[in-house]
């Protein structure tokens, strides 16, 4: 198994959670000269390279037989001479031991590495207690939010550009929404889709539906037609909750939903009276707006069925990167895990002001900072839409203390101009998953950020880990001391399909230090912190799901990422398995080459991808380049491109896109991309090829024919 891996200055990003880094755990930063970075190599990890040194055996047999040679010395020591000596001998014996198994050097990891260790471990006891005592009463996400109403009824809970809610309204809501529907004879289990765009009441009509037992599958607001109509039937819903902006999808699709499934239409206030859609002309759908006005506010109705603990809460989509959308299970347990879970591991305040442009139907948005309101009492400041420069004007604005970013956010964010509110604002941390290596550093200097909480996690996985020291470019960290007391690991695999390499056991095998493999985390049933819940389609989840790890009959998430360990146990990411494509006989890893190719274009969107040519072995690398006002010079981006990467990993053709094609969490799609090709004849777009000089030059049909016919070569 061998991969590239840039190895000074960091490594790639990804669009699915994290970014990689040299196994020194800091990314350097690159030259604010958007063509000239630092000089990067790229080199290959040869497996036997990657594993640790052979010992010989005559090291290995004195490593065993130290600690039982040693304790039988001081057992005679004991006897014949006293006490005190057999003590001291026992005590050298034990240093002695330690010394030569594991060795001195586990000495020093164990004194650097301590201190993070040890926050991290405090921060887990209070999770899982936390965690415990709402298990042990029962309680559900309804229930802690009550406890904050009644101890803070006036203090703010949702604050956006239009709309400031307390918690006393926000309940109120919730309360409406569970009287309409236990009226309309919603009970414990059904399903009630919710398509809303990012407000208070989205919050507050999933809280509501939770508190009468239903589940609601939080819809991406971007999926239109099929996909839309696809969420709507894997959910398994029996209704559908709609904002008004998205009538014209719905109807689209309306008389291909099942004929069970009811529609409610939620109108903003200020349209209430001129919105007259067609679906509600025709009776296809009910007014919701109407229906909640004359619901009681103060309190559910009597006998309606109430969630246990460990109840479905909503339904997480999948971003769909790769295909159809996918319904993570989230359940209240689960809830009460990864809120509390990051609140206590980053040090989140009760007091903090949370701001989050995030969508609300992700988990990143909906469960780990609105979590932050509903379970501790903190508010939280919401966006409809992403803006870039709006982003740090809005925390100077409402006095936001914690920022939250995902994907290209902080990419954009600093490619933004200079600004006064660049440093007046009062935000201390920024937490959040995607934050590249090669812009962190400049990032937090030019915005005056003293604390970044990157995490990586999938919301239907178990395997959730978190930098919880700002150590650059590492997503979350392994204890080298006691990595028993969270169970995750990184395993070989073949990096082009993700398949665990198992040995002469059929067992899987942990990776060494610097080894890439993927991650996985192990699964523990009836646990909230290591079960799996995985998806509403169970033979989507069984596909999760590798058997027999380290030993027969054990189950693990599997993550499908490339991880690599350093030797302080910080983790960084590498690449997702089939991202990685072989050319001139090496292997190309995609996020790092899009991370060198963002900057060297000016931290415009990037896109890398294989793509084959006729007659020619392996994939040739291609990259599409977001930019439709073209400022970027193709000249110069070669001669850059040259210096910064390798021959084999340079891409071979470039694709100047007009559009893009991004998901509701800022990842990037690239599958239509690579079906595509380099075919003029398809890709409207402009398209440049690599000539042997490495000059790139136009891609017309003519050299398009050429390349066909292997008159040009690569």
């Amino acid at each position: 198994m061998c991969t590239a891996g840039v190895v000074d200055g960091g490594a790639g990003a990804t669009t699915g959670g994290a970014d990689g880094a040299d196994n020194g755990g800091a990314a350097h930063a690159p030259s604010s000269t958007a063509l000239n970075p630092p000089q990067v190599s790229i080199s290959i990890d040869d497996p036997t390279n990657l594993k640790p040194p052979v010992k010989s055996n005559f090291r290995r047999y004195l490593q065993w037989m130290t600690a039982p040679v040693m304790t039988a010395i001081s057992g005679l020591i004991l006897y014949y001479q006293g006490p005190w000596y057999g003590l001291a001998s026992l005590y050298a014996t034990l240093i002695f031991t330690l010394l030569v198994r594991p060795g001195w050097r586990w000495f020093y990891i164990a004194a650097v590495t301590t201190p993070r260790d040890t926050v991290a471990l405090f921060a887990y006891i209070r999770v899982l207690l936390f965690v415990k005592r709402q298990e042990r009463k029962n309680l559900n996400i309804g229930d802690i939010f009550e406890a904050n109403v009644a101890r803070q009824p006036d203090k703010l809970a949702i604050v956006s550009e239009s709309q400031q809610w307390t918690f006393r309204q926000l309940n109120e809501h919730s309360n409406r929404v569970a009287n309409v529907f236990h009226s309309h004879g919603y009970k414990k289990g059904d399903v009630v889709g919710l398509l809303l765009e990012n407000r208070a009441e989205f919050v507050a009509t999933w809280l509501g539906l939770s508190k009468i037992g239903v589940i609601t599958p939080l819809i991406n607001t971007n999926l239109r037609g099929a996909s839309l109509q696809h969420s709507i039937t894997v959910g398994q819903c029996t209704a559908l909750i709609y904002g008004a902006s998205f009538r014209s999808a719905v109807m689209d699709i309306a008389k291909d939903l099942p004929a069970h499934v009811g529609l409610y239409q939620f109108n903003d206030e200020s349209n209430q009276e001129v919105v007259a859609s067609e679906g509600l002309s025709q009776g296809l759908a009910q007014q919701l707006n109407g229906l909640l006005e004359t619901a009681a506010k103060d309190k559910v109705a009597a006998g309606a069925s109430r969630a246990d603990h460990h109840d479905k809460l909503v339904y997480i989509y999948t971003s769909g990167t790769t295909g159809l959308p996918k319904a993570a299970v989230i359940t209240h347990s689960r809830y009460f895990f990864i809120a509390a879970g990051i609140h206590y591991t980053l040090g989140f305040k009760d007091q903090d002001v949370f701001y989050t442009p995030l969508p609300l139907y992700h988990t990143a948005g909906g469960v780990m900072s609105m979590g932050q309101a509903l379970l501790f009492g903190s508010t939280v400041v919401i966006r409809k839409k992403f803006s870039a420069s709006g982003y740090f004007s809005d925390c100077a604005r409402f006095q936001c203390t914690v920022g939250q970013y995902i994907g290209e956010m902080a990419r954009y964010i600093l490619a933004t101009p200079s600004a006064p509110h660049d440093r007046s604002h009062q935000v201390r941390m920024v937490f959040g998953n995607g934050l590249r290596p090669q812009i962190w550093p400049q990032f937090v200097e030019r915005f005056g950020i003293r604390k970044v909480g990157e995490f990586y996690g999938a919301t239907e996985g178990n395997a959730n880990i978190m930098n919880n020291d700002s150590t650059v470019g590492a997503i979350g960290f392994i204890s080298r001391i006691l990595p028993q007391i969270y169970p995750i690991s990184i395993i070989k695999a073949d990096p082009h399909t993700g398949e665990p390499l198992r040995n002469s056991k059929g067992l899987c095998e942990r990776c060494g230090v610097d080894e890439p493999g993927v991650f996985v985390g192990k699964i523990v049933r009836g646990n909230p912190c290591r079960e799996f819940l995985g998806y509403v389609d169970q033979k989507a989840s069984s596909k999760k799901v590798v058997h027999d790890v380290f030993s027969k009959g054990d189950m693990a998430f599997i993550s499908g990422d490339l991880l690599v360990a350093d030797e302080r146990g910080y983790l960084y990411f590498r690449d997702r398995t089939g991202d990685t494509f072989r050319w001139k006989g090496e292997n190309v890893s995609t996020s790092e080459v899009e991370a060198q190719l963002s900057n060297l274009a000016g931290y415009k969107d990037v896109i890398v991808y294989g793509v084959s040519i006729p007659n020619t072995e392996g994939r040739a690398g291609m990259a599409a380049i977001y930019d439709p006002t073209r400022e970027v010079k193709v000249t110069e981006l070669g001669e850059a491109l040259a210096k910064s990467l390798p021959n084999y990993a340079r891409p071979q053709f470039l694709r100047f896109l007009r559009r893009i094609d991004l998901t509701g969490t800022f990842k990037l799609r690239k599958v239509e991309l690579q079906q595509q090709g380099f075919n003029p004849a398809i890709v409207e777009d402009e398209l440049f090829y690599a000539q042997p000089d490495g000059v790139y030059a136009p891609l017309t049909p003519a050299v398009y024919e050429r390349i066909v016919r292997n008159e040009l070569r690569f």
